[in-house]
């Protein structure tokens, strides 16, 4: 497969030829264009978090016997759940099986004898994870169409001094991770569209290690005319 430069970037540190790679990063290859392709339907299916409750899933909780105590709710975002004679526990990065257990250890003894708890998922969000220089990095649902921008905003923003000159976005499309970066100035002057991310994308904003390997490509402010898009080996 051959890795071609960006055309129109003008950079001392890259000449222009096939295969460059950036500093820091051996594993990080640039190709051609500027738009990060959308993940395939089995990236999709094979990254979902079935083995876990997440946050804003919706989930069903019946003690047998018990219909005051049984009930249907939603994860909270901070991934966290509250039962009456439970109190709050933190459902997020469980199995329906672990929770179900966590509840009936809180009833057992003080309340129920033998409490018999079920715990089934009825509502998987598909999430994206936004980190880096944001006010509230986190696990984010994808409802409907969703965009970069879009995303930053769920997380309230950038923080005062994040760097939105570059955001860069991680995507495995055909079992092949990518990443692309971004300037949002960019974006939110029309020079180029605000891209559209999908589940299990990771949007990083700021000055974080992996964003360090982008540097000298960044230096010549080409973002300002379309993003990097790069391929990680």
């Amino acid at each position: 497969m051959k890795f071609w430069c960006l055309a129109g970037l003008a950079i001392t540190a890259l000449t222009g030829c096939a295969e460059d790679r950036l500093v820091g990063r051996p594993d990080l290859n640039i190709v051609q264009g500027g738009e990060l392709p959308a993940p395939a339907k089995q990236d999709l299916i094979l990254q979902q978090r079935s083995y876990s409750i997440g946050p804003l899933d919706r989930v069903t909780i019946d003690v047998y016997g018990l219909p005051e105590l049984s009930r249907t709710m939603t994860v909270d975002a901070d991934g966290t759940i509250s039962m009456p004679l439970v109190g709050i526990l933190q459902a997020s990065g469980r199995s329906s099986t672990e929770l179900s257990g966590l509840i009936a250890g809180r009833l057992r003894g003080r309340y129920v004898r033998d409490p018999q708890v079920t715990v089934n998922v009825d509502t998987v969000n598909q999430m994206i994870t936004v980190d880096g220089a944001v006010d509230t990095p986190g696990l984010y649902p994808v409802n409907g169409q969703m965009t970069l921008i879009k995303a930053i905003a769920s997380a309230k923003g950038v923080t005062e001094f994040a760097r939105t000159d570059y955001v860069v976005v991680f995507r495995q499309v055909k079992n092949q991770k990518m990443a692309a970066v971004y300037d949002l100035r960019a974006i939110r002057q029309g020079l180029y569209a605000d891209p559209e991310v999908y589940a299990n994308d990771v949007v990083s904003v700021g000055d974080s290690g992996t964003q360090r390997a982008f540097k000298t490509l960044l230096s010549s402010g080409a973002l300002l005319t379309a993003p990097l898009v790069a391929v990680l080996q």
